[in-house]
C-alpha cells in the first residue's frame, strides 16, 4: 500500500485535531472578552495553545529524538494563527495546513513504519492475485513483489515531498491521496512478463476494470448534476459523454454502457466549460444559484468556528464538476 493510502485516514484526524482545537476553543464561554469577539476567540485559543505546548514538550522531554530542533515548529504555527485571530486578520484552512506541516513531518517516521507494514501486505496480496490468475513463475513474481515494491517507495517519495514542500495547499495533499494508484504503471510491465493468452487475457481484464472505473464515475457525476438542474435525455447522454471523456481512465476503445454512439472529444478540452455548454440557460442559472448557496453555507460554518474560505474554494470542485 502506498503511503499516500497508509496515512490518508490520519490526514483528516491531524487537521481535525487542530481544527477541532480552535473550534472548541471559539466556543467555550470561560474567558474574558466580548463574546464573539475577535479577542475573545484569541483568548481562548491562547488557554488551548499553552495546553498543547506543555504536551508537545513532555513528549519532546520523553524521546531524546524530539527534542528541540531547530526552525519552525507546529507550536509557532498555532501561535501565528492565534494572533491573526485576535487582530482579526484572515484564517483559512490552508493557514492550518501549514502550520501543522512541522507536525507531520515531526510524525513522519511513524507513518513510515506503518506504510511499511501495509505496504507489505498489500503486495504480497496483489503479487498473489496475479500470479494465481495469469500463472507466473516463482521468478516472475519475485520481479512482480520488486516493482509494486519500487512504485510504492516512488509514491512515499513524492507524498513526502508534496506535505513537507513549502505553499503546499490542503487541496493539493487531498487532490493527490485521491489520485495515488498502487497499479499506476502496471500494465508496460506485465506486458514485458506475459506473452500470448496470459497477455490478451491480462489486457481484457484491465480494460474492463478501467472502463467501469469510467462508467461508474460519469454516471455519478450525471446523477448530481442531474439533481441540481433535471437534465433530460440527451443532456444526460451528452454530460456523460463529456465526464467519460475526461477521466483518467478513458480509453477510445472501451465499451461503456448506455452509450448510443462515440464520445467525442469536447469543443474546448474543459471538461467544466464542455458541461456547462450543454445546458439551457435556465438549467446554467439554477447551477450557478446552487454553487453559490453551497459557497454562502460553508463561508457561514467556516465563519463560526473564526475562519475563512479560500479564495478560490469551488464549492463544487470536489465532484470535480
Amino acid at each position: 500500500m502506498s503511503l499516500a493510502q497508509s496515512i490518508r485516514p490520519l490526514i483528516p484526524l491531524v487537521i481535525g485535531l487542530v481544527v477541532g482545537g480552535v473550534g472548541s476553543t471559539l466556543f467555550r464561554q470561560s474567558m474574558p472578552g466580548a463574546e464573539g469577539s475577535p479577542e475573545e476567540r484569541a483568548d481562548k485559543m491562547e488557554v488551548e495553545l499553552k495546553r498543547a505546548q506543555n504536551r508537545i514538550a513532555a513528549l519532546e522531554d520523553s524521546d531524546p529524538r524530539g527534542r528541540r530542533k531547530p526552525g519552525r515548529t507546529f507550536a509557532d504555527g498555532a501561535r501565528n494563527i492565534a494572533e491573526d485571530i485576535r487582530e482579526g486578520r484572515p484564517v483559512s484552512p490552508d493557514d492550518i495546513f501549514r502550520a501543522s506541516q512541522p507536525l507531520l513531518r515531526d510524525l513522519a517516521p511513524l507513518f513510515d513504519r506503518m506504510r511499511v507494514k501495509q505496504q507489505q501486505q498489500r503486495i504480497e496480496s496483489m503479487t498473489g492475485e496475479l500470479a494465481r490468475k495469469y500463472d507466473l513463475t516463482p521468478q516472475q513474481q519475485e520481479s512482480l513483489k520488486q516493482w509494486f515494491e519500487q512504485k510504492s517507495e516512488a509514491d512515499a517519495k513524492r507524498w513526502s515531498d508534496l506535505v513537507a514542500q513549502d505553499g503546499t495547499r490542503l487541496e493539493d495533499v487531498m487532490r493527490a491521496s485521491r489520485d495515488v494508484r498502487p497499479d499506476d504503471g502496471l500494465d508496460p510491465f506485465m506486458e514485458k512478463t506475459l506473452s500470448g493468452d496470459k497477455l490478451t487475457a491480462f489486457k481484457s481484464e484491465r480494460m474492463a476494470q478501467r472502463a467501469e472505473r469510467v462508467q461508474q464515475d460519469a454516471d455519478m457525476r450525471v446523477q448530481r448534476l442531474d439533481t441540481i438542474v433535471q437534465l433530460d435525455d440527451t443532456q444526460r447522454d451528452q454530460v456523460f459523454g463529456i465526464m467519460a471523456r475526461g477521466s483518467r481512465d478513458y480509453d477510445p476503445a472501451m465499451k461503456l454502457e448506455g452509450v448510443g454512439g462515440e464520445i467525442g472529444a469536447t469543443a474546448t478540452g474543459d471538461r467544466q466549460q464542455a458541461m456547462l455548454s450543454v445546458l439551457r440557460p435556465e438549467q446554467r442559472t439554477a447551477y450557478e444559484a446552487e454553487q453559490q448557496r453551497q459557497r454562502d453555507e460553508a463561508a457561514k460554518n467556516m465563519e463560526a468556528i473564526g475562519l475563512t474560505l479560500p479564495p478560490n474554494w469551488d464549492p463544487l470542485d470536489g465532484n470535480d464538476f
